[in-house]
């Protein structure tokens, strides 16, 4: 009976994480991610300030923000205003605090070098990058956008360090918050809406980068990747999916009415247009995030006792 009984845990399929590859696999997975966001900043880059429609559309979405509702201009003036450095300076040094306490320096690091680096790639391009006047509206570069950088970065930061049960949670509220001062500073005609979306990237950009050393340095150790956090992603998808095709209809109808018909659209439709595409932009950017950030559940040694009490997730 006893002989019989073992057959089967010993004739199983191996757990994911005896499988070879799956470190190094988890590794240019997330690698991956960050060139493909880094792409995605030089796209942007060129195809918004580097051409005529490009810049003037993304020019008329930020021209647009005619919005008189009382209430809303309170929510994005208090947003911008409550935005300062210390604030996030704070913010970030609990982040590493909290990787300390829950013994996870590599956390505590990644989420460190994420927010330094983006902030500061950030700020590099927005010194060195040229605008030329291509759609007469002459103004100093502004892209990236610093206050979303800023904004984004910490909300990363958090996510990665937190304990993995209350992470979903934290992403919905930094998403939110990131999706509210990035439309604040397009309606404040701070940035235009391409800024804010290559602020996005260029966090999720070192964000990968930063958890793809933190995956290679666990990559021996047994375990499985968590799933994210199911209601989280579900809104994030759901929101993403209907603020997208808003968006690029919107923009659509914003371009025709630059090159085909004149005064198609207002002003104010092509503000909305834009605030629709961030909103999208920050659904994405934070599913991918909440993806990449999940942790790993250990595997322990023993079947039948793994099977009995199953390990707490690791992040």
């Amino acid at each position: 009976m006893t002989a019989l009984a073992s057959r089967p845990a010993e004739s199983a399929d191996p757990a994911p994480a005896d499988r070879p590859g799956r470190g190094f696999w988890h590794v240019v997975g997330h690698a991956f991610v960050a060139l493909l966001a880094a792409a995605g900043v030089a796209g942007v880059y060129l195809a918004c300030v580097r051409t005529p429609l490009g810049q003037s559309v993304d020019t008329l979405m930020m021209q647009g923000a005619d919005v008189q509702h009382e209430r809303v201009v309170q929510v994005l003036d208090r947003a911008l205003n409550g935005t300062t450095l210390a604030s996030l300076v704070l913010v970030c040094v609990a982040a590493a605090a909290i990787g300390f306490i829950r013994r996870r320096v590599d956390l505590a690091l990644a989420a460190g070098l994420l927010v330094i680096g983006a902030n500061a790639s950030t700020r590099l391009f927005k010194n060195y990058l040229p605008r030329p006047d291509l759609d007469g509206f002459p103004a100093p570069n502004s892209f990236p956008s610093g206050h979303t950088t800023a904004a984004a970065s910490v909300a990363f930061a958090l996510i990665l360090v937190l304990p993995f049960a209350i992470r979903g949670t934290v992403a919905l509220i930094g998403a939110a918050y990131v999706t509210i001062i990035a439309i604040a500073t397009v309606w404040a005609e701070w940035h235009r809406p391409s800024d804010t979306v290559a602020a996005l990237l260029v966090v999720l950009a070192w964000g990968a980068g930063a958890s793809a050393l933190v995956r290679a340095r666990r990559a021996r150790i047994p375990g499985v990747t968590a799933r994210p956090n199911r209601l989280a992603m579900l809104l994030f998808g759901g929101i993403g999916a209907l603020s997208a095709t808003a968006g690029l209809l919107g923009i659509g109808a914003v371009v025709l009415s630059e090159r085909v018909t004149p005064d198609l659209v207002s002003g104010r439709f092509a503000f909305f247009a834009g605030a629709a595409a961030i909103t999208a932009a920050v659904a994405g950017v934070f599913a991918i995030w909440v993806r990449l950030a999940a942790g790993d559940r250990p595997v322990d040694s023993a079947p039948t006792l793994a099977s009995a009490h199953p390990a707490p997730a690791a992040d």
